[in-house]
C-alpha cells in the first residue's frame, strides 16, 4: 500500500502514484477486441463466400446434369418417333419428330443452357459432338421417313419440308412399297444406326462425367477452404473468450474490489485504503485529504430540480423516474410529441420566439390532458405525456385529444408562427416498462416519415408484435 500523506488546502494531491491506469487498459482491450472482431468478421465473410461458391457449384452441377439428360431424352425421342413412323406409317409420329427437331429443339436448348454456365470447354465440346452426331443422323432419319411416306402413298406436297426435300436414289425410288418399308426399317434399326446412337450417348455421358469431375474438384476446394476458415474462426473466438476472462479479472482486481472496500470504509467512516488502479488510488488519496481536513463526507448531491424552467412542465428526470413511480400492473399509454420543423422557427424568428412557441405548446398540452396525467418536456422540442388507467379500446379518446391539441395550436392572434406536432403512442398493461420508449419512438418515426403533423399508435402499426 502506498504511503498516505495529509495535504492542506494549498497542496496538490501526491503525483508520484504508481498503478495501472483504467484508461490505458481500456484502450488496449478495445483495440485488441476490435482487431479480433474484424478478423472474425473477415473469416465469417470468407465462410459465407465459400458457402456461396459451394452452392453455386452444386447448382451448376444440377443444371448441367439436367441439360445432359434433356439432350439424351430429346435424341431418344427423335429415334423413337422415326422408328414408330417406319413401323406404323402413322404420320402423327412424323409430325411429332418434326415438332421436336424444329420447334421444341430440346437438344439445342440444352447446349445453350450449358454455355451460360462456367463449365470447361471440354465438357461443352462433348455435348457439341453429340449434337453434331445427332444432327448428322437426322439425314438418315429423313431418308427413312421419305421412303415410308412414298410407300404409304402420302401426297408429297403435304409432307414436312425436310422430308419433302429429301431425294431418294433412283434405285430406291424404283422399289416396291414393301421394299421401301423394309429398307426404311433397316436404316433406323441396323448396326450403323445403333453405333451412331451409342456414340451420341457416349458423348453426352462424357460431358456429364467431365462436369461431375470438375464440380467435385471445385466442391473439394471449397469445403477445404471452408474448414480452414472455420478453424481460424474458432481460434479467434477462443482468443476473444480468454480476452474477456482477462478483462473480467482486471475489472475485479482494479475496480470491483477497491469499490467494495471503499464502500465499506465509507460506511464505517474510515480512511480509504490506497489500492486498485491509478484512478482509484488517486481517488482514495483525494478522499482521505478531504476526510482529514473536514471530518465529514459529502453523502449525496441534492436531487436536480424536477421542473423545466422555461415551460414549467416536469423535466426529463421525472420522465426517467416514472417507471419507479407507476405500478407494474397499471394500464397506460405513452405519447412522444415533437414540434415539427422547430429548428426552422428558431432560424427564421429567433430563439426568443422559439421559446414562446415551446411555452404555447406546453400550455396547450397541459390544457388538453387530465390533471392526473404526466405531461413533460424531455428535450429541446420534445415532449412526452403518460396517461394512466387507459386501454387500447379507448384509443378514440387519444385521437380526439390530438385533434383538440392541433385545433388549439392552429388558432391565430397571439403573433406566434403556427406549428404542428408529430405524435407517436404505445399502450401498455404492464406499467412503464423499459422498452416502452422505443416502441413509442417507432410510432413517432412512422409519423415523421409520412409527412409529419400526424398521430400513430404502435399497436395499430404493428398489430402482430407484442409489447416488450
Amino acid at each position: 500500500m502506498d504511503t498516505y500523506q495529509n495535504t492542506t488546502n494549498n497542496e496538490q494531491p501526491p503525483k508520484n502514484i504508481r498503478g495501472i491506469r483504467i484508461q490505458t487498459v481500456n484502450y488496449i482491450m478495445i483495440a485488441a477486441s476490435c482487431i479480433l472482431y474484424i478478423l472474425v468478421l473477415y473469416i465469417t465473410i470468407q465462410v459465407s463466400a465459400r458457402y456461396d461458391t459451394l452452392t453455386e457449384t452444386i447448382n451448376t452441377f444440377t443444371i448441367c446434369s439436367q441439360a445432359a439428360n434433356t439432350f439424351e431424352k430429346a435424341s431418344d425421342h427423335l429415334t423413337e418417333q422415326v422408328r414408330l413412323y417406319v413401323i406404323t406409317t402413322d404420320s402423327e409420329y412424323m409430325d411429332a419428330y418434326i415438332d421436336e427437331l424444329f420447334v421444341a429443339m430440346h437438344r439445342e436448348h440444352a447446349l445453350e443452357e450449358l454455355q451460360n454456365y462456367n463449365i470447361s470447354d471440354d465438357s461443352l465440346s462433348y455435348l457439341q459432338q453429340a449434337l453434331d452426331e445427332s444432327t448428322a443422323l437426322t439425314e438418315t432419319e429423313f431418308y427413312a421417313m421419305r421412303l415410308v411416306s412414298e410407300a404409304a402413298g402420302y401426297d408429297t406436297e403435304s409432307l414436312p419440308d425436310a422430308v419433302k426435300n429429301t431425294v431418294l436414289s433412283a434405285q430406291d425410288a424404283a422399289l416396291t412399297a414393301d421394299a421401301k418399308l423394309q429398307k426404311a426399317q433397316r436404316l433406323v434399326f441396323d448396326s450403323e444406326y445403333l453405333s451412331t446412337k451409342e456414340l451420341i450417348e457416349e458423348h453426352a455421358a462424357s460431358c456429364l462425367d467431365s462436369v461431375t469431375s470438375a464440380n467435385l474438384n471445385a466442391q473439394d476446394v471449397s469445403i477445404a477452404a471452408m474448414k480452414q476458415s472455420l478453424f481460424s474462426q474458432r481460434i479467434y473466438i477462443s482468443i476473444l473468450f480468454f480476452l474477456n476472462i482477462i478483462t473480467f479479472i482486471m475489472i475485479i482486481v482494479l475496480i470491483v474490489k477497491p469499490l467494495r472496500l471503499y464502500v465499506n470504509s465509507i460506511k464505517e467512516e474510515k480512511m480509504l485504503s490506497i489500492l486498485g488502479s491509478y484512478e482509484f488510488k488517486y481517488l482514495a488519496l483525494t478522499y482521505n485529504d478531504i476526510y482529514t481536513l473536514n471530518k465529514v463526507n459529502e453523502t449525496m448531491l441534492r436531487q436536480k430540480a424536477e421542473h423545466d424552467p422555461l415551460t414549467g412542465l416536469a423535466n426529463r428526470n421525472t420522465f426517467d423516474n416514472l417507471k419507479l413511480i407507476i405500478n407494474a400492473n397499471t394500464s397506460l399509454v405513452l405519447l412522444l410529441i415533437d414540434v415539427d420543423y422547430f429548428k426552422g422557427v428558431n432560424d427564421n424568428y429567433g430563439h426568443k420566439i422559439g421559446d414562446q412557441v415551446l411555452i404555447k405548446v406546453a400550455k396547450t398540452l397541459q390544457k388538453c390532458f387530465r390533471s392526473q396525467d404526466f405531461v413533460m418536456r424531455i428535450g429541446g422540442d420534445e415532449f412526452a405525456a403518460v396517461m394512466t388507467q387507459i386501454t387500447p379500446d379507448q384509443s378514440a379518446v387519444l385521437y380526439q385529444k390530438v385533434a383538440l391539441i392541433n385545433k388549439l395550436l392552429a388558432k391565430e392572434g397571439d403573433g406566434l408562427p403556427k406549428v404542428t406536432l408529430s405524435i407517436g403512442a404505445v399502450f401498455s398493461d404492464k406499467g412503464f416498462t423499459e422498452g416502452l420508449y422505443v416502441l413509442a419512438d417507432k410510432a413517432l418515426y412512422h409519423v415523421k416519415e409520412n409527412g409529419r403533423n400526424g398521430f400513430a399508435v404502435y399497436q395499430d402499426l404493428f398489430p402482430d408484435q407484442d409489447e416488450t
